[in-house]
């Protein structure tokens, strides 16, 4: 035997969503950035439990469906107001996932929030896989612009 290993990066096109927030970046990553804090502003989670802090760490997000994800955060640098994580069980019919988010300063009192995923669908060729991730990300980032502007 030799090592092996299921999770892999996923191929295809990036999915970008981004809004501009009417506050500074600090508040901004405050919110988005927090890796285990996501169900403030995704209300089809439930509630969300971690394994771990820091890079490296697990969260278990459950959706009020009865879906769930485990993910871990790969990156995050405070500096650069940005992390990035891989998805490496679900019952959402996603075979893989890479996401990204980050916060860009924009003016003292605003900030662009981008998150990227890259993902796919369990079924090649699935219709409309990378329109739900389009809108669910849009959707999110929607509610954040919302509560911190």
């Amino acid at each position: 035997m030799k090592p092996d290993t299921l999770i892999r990066n996923p191929c295809g096109t990036p999915v970008v969503s981004c809004v501009v927030v009417a506050c500074d970046a600090a508040r901004a990553w405050a919110v988005v950035g927090n890796f285990a804090g996501f169900d403030r502003f995704i209300p089809a989670l439930s509630h969300i439990e971690m394994t771990g802090a820091g890079t490296g760490s697990l969260r278990k997000k459950y959706f009020l469906d009865g879906n769930q994800v485990v993910e871990q955060l790969n990156s995050r640098d405070e500096q650069a107001m940005q992390m990035t994580w891989t998805t490496i069980y679900n019952t959402l019919g996603v075979a893989r996932l890479w996401a990204a988010m980050s916060v860009e300063a924009l003016g003292e009192r605003c900030a662009r929030v981008t998150w990227t995923i890259i993902a796919e669908p369990v079924e090649h060729g699935m219709e409309g896989f990378d329109a739900f991730v389009q809108a669910f990300a849009d959707s999110a980032l929607e509610n954040v612009r919302q509560m911190v502007g």
